[in-house]
């Protein structure tokens, strides 16, 4: 009897778990005027990869699946370019708006998304500021009203400073979150190493797979090699005319070389140009020199940045945008970006902009 006991009271327990559903997220979409399919992507390294899509009937539509842990998916239209990013976990989530403001839609059912849109509210307030004052600006030079428009651009700067501390600020208060990875991946391009380093080290160890996590590591590693102290990778990349130039061959003519990357799209690095015009005149002679290293895909354009912004030193591109190999090489994915380096290559500073480059410059040749 004891045995049979013990047999039916495993045998149930086997049924109830048998019976327990597993994890999984169904996400409901609602989208007024959608029209076609809808898409779940993920960015990965740079691309955007498909992974589920669903035919929408009168703008509504089902994803069902599962993941491991909560992370960001961005759903797309058929119809639109956008993509409204979004974290998905193992529940029941719903997604309601308008296909013509996809990225005005309601997310719902998700903690992970409800935390993140607690944050993302306080962000649109200072974001919205930093827009205001930036028209503001813009509006106050077109006026020729110069110290107006240097007042407001200096608030617009402000805002957006505040904007990525409120991030980091949250990063180190929640490291055990599925949020900080997100918001560190928004906010690590002009971290040098030990920086990210410091934040990634920070991070609970549950979130060491989440992918944003992993990509930022690899990054790491990969700004090790172009530290300051490093020698300068060598790279060979062809001028506007099309003759092949060398970095070390640039570089070991001068006592020290600015290599500064740069575009003619990119409206921060146009704004710098005349700082490093300015600095280059004045110690050219002394032997500072600048290599220029543009990721634009648009000759034309290219040229006439050049010569608009009268940068009389040597140029180079592969005129492959993003894609732009030494930019690749330096682990370079946001502009202006640049680094110093000695006679024999040897990287003595990074990223040096305003009137941080001219004191450095000062200091070295004086």
């Amino acid at each position: 009897m004891f045995i049979m006991r013990n047999a039916l009271l495993i045998a149930l327990l086997l049924g109830i778990i048998s019976c327990t559903p597993k994890p999984s997220y169904e996400v409901k979409v609602k989208l007024a005027s959608a029209e076609g399919k809808a898409y779940l992507s993920q960015r990965v390294k740079g691309d955007w990869v498909k992974l589920d899509s669903v035919d929408l009937v009168s703008g509504e539509g089902v994803f069902k699946g599962v993941v491991k842990n909560p992370e960001i998916y961005y759903l797309g239209l058929s119809s639109k370019k956008e993509k409204l990013p979004f974290f998905i976990d193992n529940a029941l989530i719903s997604i309601d708006g308008s296909a013509d403001s996809l990225m005005n839609a309601k997310v719902t059912g998700s903690k992970v998304q409800d935390e993140l849109q607690a944050l993302q509210d306080k962000l649109d307030v200072l974001d919205k500021q930093g827009n205001d004052f930036y028209k503001l600006s813009k509006e106050a030079s077109k006026n020729g009203e110069k110290v107006k428009a240097d007042s407001l651009m200096t608030l617009a700067d402000k805002a957006s400073t505040e904007f990525d501390d409120m991030q980091k600020d949250y990063i180190k208060a929640n490291p055990a979150s599925y949020v900080s990875p997100y918001l560190l991946g928004r906010v690590y391009y002009d971290m040098e190493a030990d920086v990210l380093d410091g934040f990634l080290s920070g991070l609970d160890a549950k979130l060491d797979s989440v992918p944003t996590v992993l990509s930022l590591k690899d990054r790491v590693a990969k700004l090790k090699l172009v530290a300051v102290g490093q020698i300068a990778p060598d790279f060979t990349m062809n001028d506007a005319t099309g003759n092949p130039v060398k970095l070390s061959d640039i570089y070991s003519k001068n006592e020290y070389t600015l290599v500064d990357f740069w575009a003619s799209w990119c409206g921060p690095c146009r704004r710098e140009n005349p700082n490093v015009v300015s600095t280059f005149n004045s110690y050219k002679a002394k032997g500072f020199g600048v290599f220029g290293v543009s990721l634009d895909a648009d000759k034309t354009k290219w040229e006439k940045a050049i010569a608009d912004d009268q940068l009389t030193w040597p140029h180079v591109s592969d005129l492959k945008g993003w894609k732009n190999e030494a930019a690749a090489l330096y682990s370079v994915n946001s502009i202006p970006s640049n680094l110093l380096v000695d006679k024999t290559g040897k990287i003595i500073g990074r990223n040096l902009r305003e009137e941080k480059l001219r004191e450095k410059i000062a200091e070295l040749l004086k």
